[in-house]
């Protein structure tokens, strides 16, 4: 058990540091400190030693040098078990250093600033704390190492049970923590100053030198595929799907979290109540409602041999009225932004059912800064396709306008498409879907599927939406649409067929809508 005679701290970061000094000085242990941290824990009514007093060397350059010094590493390097080592301390009045409490300058909280200059990262950049924290880390055996506040406790609760000492289990698994925070640290610098390689007045959308440092959230039972092993990871933004909270219900699966993305993503693109399920990656039923209870019903009839075992997500809050609904069938994943104590009752008893409640809506969208996709020996990396798009520059090319009704649901269906598998067709009507085409190698595929979905299913499509996430590249796929009895269609244009699309539009009576944007999603 190491024993804690003597501990560094200086902080960024003062959450919860004078409770933890004051903790450490309740078992007798010597506080050292530099600038700011020595200050408050000063005016804590703590007794703390300022590190240029103990090493008898100034603080100079602005700050830039004040623990960069043989006093205070040779204090945390120095292995207790080492007579050399031991030695040489005696030798050169160098105590030890039995815990180091260092986090970072606010690097991350620096260029998140979009004004933020190349000067003002750069003096962000701490080199005294990353260089004793290693050092600390790398003498785990005898140093304990906290760079992260919540770790504040347990220290300090280890201590209380045995007399003023850290075992080593702990002290590892600090020590790990420290390198991994140390890893994101320098990685951060390294991808923000690449940018900047070639002109430090224009940085890169994105950086040169990519480096991810993300934490196992949960081990999963399988991949895809019973024969492939998986694992979740989280990044550190605090929100996403990553960062939702699980209420209840059996531990989430690989295709589950994949499915619950999708479901979030979809439902985020509405400011009405708006509920999608889920199955296989794409939507088998969307549509908007007077409330959440309404738009799941609607959603649900949109294709319920579909819905059956899939993922659903609402973007309001779910109530007990919605979630008696949900339990009336099968459902794998619930996902909604918060669940109220009676709804939580009632889906309680189905206790297989995973209910996951994902909290603000907007710091979802702000969940991430890229979208990636691994490919053999790389990765692809794009910002997400959340385009808000400005309806002004749309353009009627048909001899036919839409009517404000089909402009409604020519809205509602351009919005589902964006998130159906390519190619993409669906049809729309009131704020529901009717039937999907998705991930078809022929766009004429995908609206003849479309179709075959809704013609089963018993809807009529006379009248409806269509919204296909890229051009027709013939007229083929107007005329099936025709054939179904569609009357509105919206799409991206840019086909040197555009004119042949645009005459069979006029012949079969249809409006047509350009909006000059395509939304590809191969997957």
């Amino acid at each position: 058990m190491g024993g804690i005679t003597r501990a560094l701290i200086s902080v960024s970061d003062k959450t919860g540091v004078v409770e933890f000094a004051r903790g450490l000085a309740a078992h007798g242990v010597e506080l050292l400190s530099t600038g700011g941290t020595a200050r408050l824990l000063r005016e804590a009514g703590l007794t703390v030693i300022e590190v240029a007093d103990y090493t008898g060397f100034p603080e100079m350059l602005e700050g830039r040098l004040k623990t960069l010094h043989p006093k205070i590493h040779g204090g945390l390097l120095a292995r207790r078990d080492d007579p050399q080592h031991q030695e040489d301390m005696r030798r050169e009045g160098i105590p030890p250093i039995d815990l180091l409490c260092v986090n970072l300058y606010p690097f991350e909280a620096t260029i998140a600033r979009p004004d933020v200059t190349l000067e003002e990262a750069i003096e962000q950049i701490d080199i005294g704390g990353p260089t004793m924290l290693r050092a600390g880390a790398k003498n785990w055996e005898g140093v304990t190492v906290v760079v992260d506040p919540a770790d504040y406790q347990a220290v300090l609760r280890e201590m209380e049970q045995s007399r003023g000492g850290v075992g080593a289990s702990l002290r590892f698994r600090l020590a790990v923590k420290v390198f991994a925070h140390t890893a994101r640290y320098d990685g951060l610098i390294a991808s923000h100053l690449s940018r900047h390689l070639d002109d430090p007045e224009e940085a890169d959308v994105f950086p040169r030198i990519l480096t991810l440092q993300l934490e196992q959230k949960q081990g999963l039972r399988y991949g895809e595929n019973p024969h492939q092993q998986a694992a979740f990871y989280a990044d550190a933004s605090g929100s996403g799907l990553a960062h939702a909270q699980q209420l209840q219900g059996k531990e989430l699966s690989y295709n589950n979290l994949g499915d619950s993305d999708a479901a979030v993503n979809l439902v985020l693109e509405f400011a009405e109540p708006a509920c999608a399920i889920i199955k296989h990656g794409n939507p088998c039923g969307a549509a908007i409602g007077r409330d959440a209870a309404d738009a799941f019903a609607r959603a649900w009839s949109a294709d319920p041999v579909s819905a059956f075992g899939s993922v659903i997500a609402c973007n309001r809050s779910i109530d007990a009225v919605l979630a008696q609904a949900m339990t009336e069938s099968f459902i794998e994943v619930v996902l909604a932004s918060e669940v109220t104590p009676e709804a939580a009752d009632i889906l309680a008893r189905k206790k297989n059912l995973r209910v996951l409640a994902f909290g603000d809506p907007q710091q979802w969208r702000q969940a991430n800064a890229w979208d990636f996709k691994r490919v053999r020996g790389g990765l692809l990396l794009q910002d997400f396709d959340d385009l808000v798009e400005d309806e002004g520059q749309w353009r009627v090319v048909t001899v036919r306008e839409p009517s404000s009704d089909e402009y409604r649901d020519l809205r509602f269906a351009w919005k589902i498409a964006k998130h159906v598998r390519s190619n993409a067709i669906v049809y729309a009507n009131a704020g529901r879907t009717l039937g999907v085409g998705a991930g078809q190698m022929s766009r004429v595929d995908a609206a003849r599927c479309g179709a075959a979905k809704a013609e089963e299913l018993g809807f009529s499509l006379q009248g409806a939406a269509l919204a296909s996430d890229a051009f027709f590249p013939f007229r083929d796929g107007v005329d099936a649409a025709a054939t179904a009895g569609v009357k509105a269609i919206i799409q991206p244009g840019g086909s040197i067929r555009d004119e042949e699309v645009i005459a069979s539009a006029n012949e079969h009576g249809i409006a047509m809508v350009f909006t000059s944007v395509r939304h590809f999603r191969h997957g």
